[in-house]
């Protein structure tokens, strides 16, 4: 049963990663078919986000009230329904309303189940749970390139909406593996939630959340920006560019399958401190105005990057109490997201007008405050 729930947890993690590619992947058919500026994308987005920070907030309470059973099932079902209405969107102001109930079912689901790994499995469960995060994002732009090349970009969604109902099914069916930690989670949802300000004044917590958000900046401008870098700063044609955005993708998605096999020996920190130094030499490829060597250099920050989410979230028990976990990770994904959402834009304004070229020192200017926050965290913890 520790393995057979394990597996469910994996499922729902593609299930959460799913979406997280669509929007990009269908948006130049959609502005078109709108007839809406490309800009608008990014409303979209932060609704989507605003949402995502909001569920993650409220995760703590939600988890001791529902469990964490509760949680991903009500989530898992709301992003099938936000699948479903995108498919039948028809305007600008649809897209936005249906981004709501996916913003939500992320946030919750996102923060549950990384605490839910985080107490009762290995740090290499968590590094393969991001891994299948990461599968998922990478199935999603096949998906609707299909239905772009057989049908229409809705379709794409409908297929994906599909997926998501059959995963909520599975989750449906599995609820009673739940119960091998149900008493942990029953004598938690006794307790005082921690809410923000308890959290912040635990030791080192301020560090932690400062560090995730820088390390969510850096991550995003990477995924968002490579195939942008690619074109304005080597010349590659848009077709190659947009390729060569998906090798971050490939090589976060691989690391973090080879992570499993060696962060429980290493253990989360060191792995975090060599997931930084690692990307510091790709950030350091791209430097160079080498064609081949800013190609693998997205491939190595991907690399890099691998292990330093899951194993921050991992870590985040031990560091600061099991009991204060949930309320923890759910203000970690919020901060995530704040990362996630604002900085990319921020980089797009300052590449306006000083150009493209910034970003190796943009995506470094990150990685070292994550470093930093990183080694007072340990500090403030006496790790």
């Amino acid at each position: 049963m520790y393995l057979l729930l394990l597996a469910v947890i994996y499922l729902t993690f593609i299930s959460l990663g799913l979406p997280d590619s669509l929007l990009g992947s269908a948006w130049p058919t959609i502005h078109s078919e709108f007839d809406i500026p490309l800009s608008y994308m990014g409303i979209v987005s932060m609704i989507i986000a605003g949402g995502t920070i909001l569920s993650g907030l409220m995760s703590e309470r939600l988890t001791r009230k529902f469990g964490t059973k509760g949680v991903t099932a009500v989530s898992v079902l709301l992003t099938a329904i936000a699948m479903t209405g995108f498919s039948f969107a028809d305007n600008i102001y649809m897209l936005c309303l249906w981004g709501i109930p996916y913003g939500l079912g992320a946030g919750a689901i996102d923060a549950a189940l990384n605490n839910y790994v985080a107490l009762h499995y290995s740090s290499r469960h968590m590094s393969w749970l991001h891994c299948f995060w990461g599968v998922g994002t990478i199935i999603s732009p096949y998906i609707m390139s299909y239905a772009l090349t057989h049908s229409v970009w809705s379709d794409g969604y409908r297929t994906v909406s599909y997926i998501q109902f059959a995963i909520f099914l599975v989750i449906l069916l599995t609820l009673p593996l739940w119960k091998i930690n149900a008493k942990a989670e029953s004598d938690k949802s006794d307790t005082k939630p921690l809410g923000i300000r308890g959290a912040l004044k635990i030791s080192g917590v301020p560090f932690i959340l400062t560090g995730f958000m820088a390390y969510c900046a850096a991550e995003s401008t990477a995924m968002l920006w490579a195939s942008s870098f690619m074109e304005g700063v080597h010349g590659m044609t848009k077709d190659k560019a947009a390729a060569c955005g998906s090798l971050f993708f490939i090589g976060i998605t691989a690391g973090r399958f080879l992570s499993g096999f060696i962060s429980d020996r290493f253990g989360d920190m060191k792995m975090i401190r060599s997931g930084i130094g690692i990307t510091l030499i790709g950030i350091m490829m791209l430097v160079f105005p080498i064609k081949t060597l800013s190609v693998f250099g997205f491939v190595i920050i991907g690399l890099g990057c691998a292990p330093i989410y899951p194993c921050i979230i991992h870590s985040t028990p031990d560091n600061f109490g099991a009991e204060n976990s949930q309320g923890i990770i759910g203000i970690q994904m919020a901060s995530a997201y704040v990362g996630s959402t604002f900085m990319p834009p921020l980089f797009g304004v300052i590449a306006s007008h000083i150009g493209l070229r910034i970003m190796p020192a943009y995506l470094a200017l990150f990685f070292i405050l994550l470093y930093f926050m990183i080694i007072k965290t340990q500090k403030a913890t006496d790790k």
